[in-house]
């Protein structure tokens, strides 16, 4: 074991009362060097091993053991995971504020912790795809950090609500967010009192839910050297045309879902007569009709053979600019849906080539793979719960509440690989 792990090893104990340690979900920058994986795959000794690598950019050992009891809190404590609520649960004088400064006031660096994470998950299950998911944390009033009104076309009505973009590695069974972006509306961006009150660093500029996405993936794949895998991005209000340019413009190849009334190009050779005007997605796929081919798939290797058909048409995408609309880029309009038609398949827009065809099937399901990670497990280890109104406690909970994620899918997922710091 490594320097790092014996410390943080020594840490724990030092802050552990008799109380028994039950680490299980309540509810349904530097890299590390790795070794061979241990023997156990227990919920204990994956917050063990991912620990030491996890807060080792944290200098001080008070800030270790508060980092590993936090995430201990979010995985043991029943109910809402609100400070007060697992310091009683952690016991020992004085837990709840030193938890509380730990998150809220403290002045350590998320990024380094989130890079980490990274790194063990890459070793653990590595990635296949990497997706990127918007997250609604309803709030009631308005001193949450980014809290605003806006109308939820999936809820059909008007929520106030903090809204932030993650993005989530997706290997085969294991689906674990690995970064955040909390979106910030002008009316956040331009108040100089509420920067304030939220201690909202000065270079943080207006952004939309695109933007985020876009800078989010920059940040992971550019700043922490990750490997490249196609990026999934699935938000049903960011302009696709506009994140896939920017994805693309940063060299990250993707796949963006589109809305079936985006207007597009028809540029395909095998579909003449129709490049004249600009046509709908849907419009486009139904003339491709007789142009898809069935693909078979699985969503894992102990999952039993799929089968979907998928249709791509090359086409151009008109943006409109300063002076004038001019063509942006050509691209592939990707329709996956089921054998029998019984339903529209799902559009998406990507720079891939068409020979990557008989993995579209597999990297689509991952938007449904992490949707139903974070009702499973993000949820029920609090992701949703910060009731601070800093913004450096919001990045600070979400991303030991990602932790926490971690931990409990790596340790009851067969096949992930378990791994400890060298």
């Amino acid at each position: 074991m490594s320097t790092v792990s014996h410390r943080l090893t020594a840490d724990l104990t030092a802050s552990r009362t008799s109380r028994p340690t039950v680490l299980r979900p309540a509810g349904p920058g530097q890299h590390q060097e790795w070794g061979p994986p241990p023997a156990a795959d227990s919920p204990e000794a994956v917050l063990e091993d991912l620990c030491g690598p996890l807060f080792a950019s944290l200098r001080r050992s008070d800030q270790r053991r508060r980092g590993a009891e936090y995430v201990q809190g979010l995985l043991s404590t029943g109910g809402r995971k609100s400070i007060r609520n697992m310091a009683a649960l952690i016991g020992g004088s004085g837990t709840g504020q030193r938890l509380h400064h730990f998150i809220c006031s403290s002045t350590w660096d998320w990024t380094p912790v989130r890079r980490a994470m990274a790194d063990y998950l890459i070793r653990a299950a590595p990635p296949q795809a990497w997706v990127v998911r918007p997250m609604t944390i309803p709030k009631v009033g308005q001193h949450s950090v980014g809290v605003s009104r806006y109308f939820s076309p999936d809820e059909g009505q008007t929520l106030n609500a903090q809204r932030a973009v993650g993005v989530w590695a997706v290997s085969d069974g294991v689906s674990a967010p690995v970064n955040w972006r909390l979106h910030l509306p002008q009316t956040w961006i331009k108040d100089g009192l509420r920067r304030n009150q939220a201690s909202i660093p000065c270079e943080v500029e207006p952004e939309t839910i695109g933007d985020c996405a876009v800078t989010a993936c920059q940040e992971m794949l550019d700043g922490w050297g990750l490997p490249q895998r196609p990026v999934l991005v699935d938000i049903g209000e960011a302009d696709p045309l506009a994140t896939i340019a920017g994805l693309r413009a940063r060299g990250i190849p993707s796949l963006v879902k589109v809305a079936g009334d985006a207007l597009l190009t028809v540029t395909d050779p095998g579909l003449t007569g129709h490049g004249a005007r600009p046509m709908s997605a849907h419009g486009i796929m139904r003339a491709a009709r007789n142009m898809g081919r069935p693909v078979t798939w699985r969503r894992s290797a102990t999952t039993a053979p799929r089968t979907s058909v998928v249709t791509t048409v090359q086409v151009g995408v008109r943006g409109s600019r300063p002076g004038g609309a001019r063509e942006t880029g050509r691209l592939l309009l990707v329709g996956v849906g089921p054998v029998d038609r019984s339903s529209a398949p799902e559009l998406w827009l990507t720079d891939l080539p068409a020979t990557r065809a008989a993995a579209f099937p597999q990297w689509a399901d991952g938007v449904r793979r992490v949707d139903q990670a974070f009702d499973d497990v993000t949820s029920q280890v609090g992701i949703r719960d910060y009731v601070g109104r800093s913004y450096s406690g919001w990045h600070r909970h979400v991303t030991l509440a990602s932790a926490a994620h971690t931990v409990a899918v790596l340790s009851t997922t067969a096949g992930a690989r378990p791994v400890r710091a060298s």
